[in-house]
């Protein structure tokens, strides 16, 4: 049994560059970059400053964090301080006794800690002068202390993670911890604490590959744990308190701590992620990785909306939050070679198009504006097909298909019914007058192919009156000069020069249509030769100059 005959599907063009997305625009206008080297290139190996989270915080803690201008880097064995409104260094931390991890500001502005090789923990005043002043000094750890993280509802309470597998809760007037917890198995080189829990739950990453909850309110402090298959190298807990993201080797796992389940696994790296960072007030999600790549991720499908590549692997990134509205400011990323590369988001028309951005889709929602987005991306559409049709080939065949769709079928319009039945004179006539309403010229060159890739144009074209041949040429003469259509024009020309030249005496007007491409060819012929002897003429310049 024969096949049923397909509808003939329109020329398929190569498609051309991706339209830019709103998405990538705002990223995009992060740009204005500037750069800065740490002393003996000490790869980067934190950033960090005081962002606000989804916590209920006190008044005074809104206050500080407004207030606050600071952001940390931390390099080697020092802390470098830098100014979020002029991205300038203002000062710097060099007393430690071994390499610094993870330099911490306070929501005020006044207060870092950070951890070292040696164990110690210290506390340093940098909310005055240009030297900072150790204002407290731990050495409880046994072993070097790869994470200090402020609480982010108290200003008196951090926590410390340790290549000695203990996780310490510290209150900063106290010489001791108020709480340690035990339970790893390997070095702990990530954690956090988890918002809106009011400084009592805690989740950290280890080397044992597992991800812990803690609870300081529970006996034994271990609420959830998840196996991983590789190493921790980062957790970021989302603002609601109720999703946690880990990074384990190239993938970035969701986990879900309600259900206590996992939700998705990320896996657009191809090397091991490193660090993780909130942008949009937690509605995107920043990675880094040794890949070199950043990818940023949106919290609704977990769908990479952008992505840049830079020089090195990086080690450290954080999207770094300005003003009331803890709008995003600057995207900081942190490499192996020492090297800390600043974005900047641009401001004035742009920011503003984005906060409108935002505004619709609180009141509409995401999938109402992406309907908005699509109908705006269908008014551009002639201009995105021409873009395409400047690669299209003179080699270009039908395209058939190869599977059944099984959905209902579509009515046929005039000319397909006319070409399935083969009637392609008719076919042809339909689709080839433009002052028809429904006239579109890739539906012109898609028949016309299809009818030269069948071998029957010369049949379509023969038998006609002179009615019927003048739209042909008024279409051909239109078009020939057009190098996306040339190869079909030149064909359809040779068929009725052979098929009508001698009725050409007897009827002016076409006389007149054969003598317009007859000037327009010529026309096109002069400029091609004059484009040919630019062209020898740059060349002898360019041999002559080497």
């Amino acid at each position: 049994m024969a096949a049923e005959v397909q509808p003939l599907p329109l020329v398929k063009l190569p498609s051309g560059p991706s339209p830019v997305t709103p998405e990538q625009r705002y990223w995009r206008s992060f740009k204005n970059q500037k750069s800065h080297t740490s002393t003996a290139t000490w790869p980067i190996s934190h950033i960090s400053f005081p962002a606000q989270t989804g916590a209920v915080l006190s008044n005074s803690m809104v206050a500080a964090t407004k207030l606050n201008d600071l952001f940390a880097v931390t390099s080697g064995p020092r802390v470098d301080i830098f100014s979020i409104r002029k991205r300038e260094l203002l000062k710097t931390i060099g007393r430690f006794d071994s390499e610094a991890h993870s330099g911490e500001i306070r929501a005020d502005g006044r207060v870092l800690v950070a951890g070292e090789d040696s164990g110690k923990m210290q506390v340093f005043d940098v909310g005055g002068g240009t030297r900072a002043v150790i204002l407290k000094t731990w050495h409880i750890h046994k072993q070097p202390v790869w994470v200090t993280k402020w609480s982010p509802t108290e200003l008196t309470t951090l926590m410390s993670c340790s290549d000695d597998k203990t996780v310490r809760l510290w209150d900063l007037p106290s010489n001791n911890p108020s709480h340690t917890f035990t339970g790893h198995s390997d070095y702990v080189r990530s954690g956090a604490f988890i918002p809106g829990g009011n400084s009592n739950m805690l989740v950290t990453g280890s080397y044992d590959e597992t991800v812990r909850v803690w609870d300081a309110r529970t006996p034994g402090g271990s609420v959830f744990t998840f196996k991983h298959k590789d190493p921790i190298e980062e957790v970021l807990p989302l603002p609601g308190g109720t999703t946690l993201l880990a990074a384990s080797g190239n993938t970035i796992s969701v986990l879900d701590l309600v259900a206590a389940k996992p939700l998705r696994l990320i896996t657009n790296h191809q090397k091991t992620v490193t660090s993780l960072s909130l942008a949009s007030n937690g509605k995107r999600v920043v990675s880094g990785s040794l890949d070199g790549h950043v990818k940023v991720f949106e919290t609704s499908n977990w769908n990479v909306v952008f992505g840049s590549k830079y020089p090195s692997p990086i080690l450290s990134l954080s999207v770094i939050a300005a003003g009331a509205a803890q709008e995003d400011r600057h995207l900081a990323v942190g490499m192996q070679s020492g090297v800390l590369a600043i974005r900047t988001k641009l401001s004035g028309a742009a920011a503003e198009k984005a906060r409108e951005r935002a505004a619709i889709e609180a009141a509409i929602g995401t999938s109402a504006l992406d309907k908005i987005d699509a109908r705006n991306a269908k008014r551009k559409r002639a201009a995105v097909s021409n873009k395409n049709m400047d690669m299209l080939g003179e080699n270009v065949d039908v395209i058939i298909p190869t599977s059944d769709t099984g959905s209902r079928k579509k009515k046929l319009k005039p000319w397909q019914r006319n070409y399935k039945d083969g009637f392609y004179a008719a076919c042809l006539d339909e689709v080839i007058d433009m002052s028809g309403p429904e006239y579109q010229p890739l539906v012109a060159l898609t028949v016309l192919v299809a009818l030269r890739h069948r071998s029957a144009l010369r049949e379509a074209l023969e038998g006609r009156d002179e009615v019927s041949i003048i739209p042909l040429l008024k279409w051909v003469s239109k078009y020939i000069v057009d190098p996306r259509y040339l190869s079909i024009c030149v064909d359809v020309s040779f068929h009725l020069y052979d098929l009508y030249s001698e009725h050409v005496a007897g009827n002016s007007e076409l006389a007149e249509l054969f003598q317009a491409l007859l000037g327009k060819v010529s026309r096109a012929a002069s400029k091609a030769q004059a484009a040919i002897e630019v062209a020898g003429m740059l060349e002898t310049l360019t041999l002559g100059n080497n």
